[in-house]
């Protein structure tokens, strides 16, 4: 009760901080998404999936990174938890988290979603360092889900596969939790010894297709590389590091797919330029022919 209250108080502050100013319609609603955003960063709230487990249906949700530095709007407010995840944790916790996830889908999405899109999501994508923007039919159904295939059945970096295959080909807005890729896989120590032992960026390929997408570290240290998608909890490659051959940027959401329908990410630009923060368990798979 008390977190509803000063979430509720919250929200209020900053919509009305936000809103004094407003002349329009259109200015009203920017500034209600901005203080949602703002207000959700603030609570560590993320959308998440419902995971039936036993009978029961229990939602999850983790916290948001809280340096400055990560303050933009990013893919953990889409966050799944993983299928294999053990969902025994505290009640009490997992009740007060449900809770702000669930109002943060309720009352974030619609506004992300169905006030002027375009608008939200492309004003601030950096058109100049070879971004490739995609049309929607892209991600049209296929013969499984957005793909015609499933992921290969043996997937890179220890990820499961179980999720991978929920990611990539049945998913259009969550991810994998945040932090995913720091967890049980091997995916920093595999790009540190391929980055040592080749001197040449690791090349990333799409899980379902094999095709070549993102290579990193590219005009930056490995460490370099790790730190940042330590930072924001997932990959997070820059333009120069996408194979834009296969992956496209959808200009009225700004999710990051493969031209073969693989659902990889999003596009959340900062400061320096746009930056794609990506699914590990999409881009874990091995090249196309090797399989």
């Amino acid at each position: 009760q008390l977190m509803f209250k000063m979430f509720i108080k919250e929200h209020n502050r900053v919509h009305m901080n936000m809103t004094v100013k407003a002349t329009n319609s259109n200015t009203m609603v920017k500034s209600c998404i901005i203080s949602s955003i703002v207000l959700a960063s603030r609570f560590g709230v993320t959308l998440a999936f419902s995971s039936q487990l036993g009978g029961s249906v229990t939602s999850r949700s983790i916290n948001l990174p809280t340096t400055a530095s990560t303050r933009t709007l990013d893919s953990s407010l889409f966050s799944s938890p993983s299928i294999d995840e053990d969902t025994s944790a505290n009640g009490a916790v997992q009740k007060r988290r449900a809770f702000l996830a669930n109002f943060a889908a309720t009352s974030l999405l619609p506004l992300l979603t169905f006030a002027n899109p375009a608008s939200v999501s492309a004003r601030a994508f950096d058109e100049k360092g070879g971004l490739q923007f995609g049309e929607d039919d892209i991600m049209s159904q296929k013969e499984h889900g957005t793909t015609s295939l499933p992921v290969q059945e043996n997937l890179r970096y220890g990820v499961s596969r179980k999720l991978a295959d929920k990611i990539c080909s049945f998913n259009r807005m969550f991810a994998e939790n945040g932090g995913y890729f720091q967890g049980s896989t091997t995916f920093e120590k595999d790009v540190r010894e391929i980055v040592a032992s080749t001197g040449e960026p690791v090349i990333f390929y799409d899980s379902v297709s094999g095709k070549a997408l993102f290579k990193a570290p590219v005009n930056r240290s490995v460490d370099e590389f790790i730190a940042e998608s330590k930072v924001h909890g997932w990959p997070s490659f820059r333009d120069e590091e996408v194979v834009w051959s296969s992956v496209r940027v959808l200009k009225s959401s700004g999710e990051t797919v493969s031209t073969t329908g693989t659902h990889l990410g999003h596009n959340l630009p900062d400061q320096t330029g746009n930056r794609y923060c990506i699914n590990l368990v999409c881009i874990a798979g091995f090249p196309a022919g090797s399989v």
